[in-house]
């Protein structure tokens, strides 16, 4: 396999993550949440808390790829 071949392949690899990677950010702050809630009974503060942390991490996982894709 040609060099150039092998870097497509991974670059194509790693944009194809990145949802992954979105919905796996979003669930992580989503399951924090919930459970700081249950631990203080603050339902549902921590949660969204949590919720809108987990977005934000999924937004900067988008913003980076397409920091790296500048670069392709």
């Amino acid at each position: 396999m040609k060099k150039e071949t092998g870097k497509t392949i991974r670059e194509l690899g790693y944009f194809a993550s990145l949802g992954i990677s979105i919905a796996l950010a979003i669930f992580i702050g989503l399951g924090i949440g919930l459970w700081l809630d249950k631990k203080f009974g603050t339902e549902p503060v921590l949660l969204l808390v949590g919720l809108a942390f987990g977005i934000a991490a999924g937004f900067s996982n988008i913003y980076r790829a397409g920091q790296k894709g500048k670069k392709f």
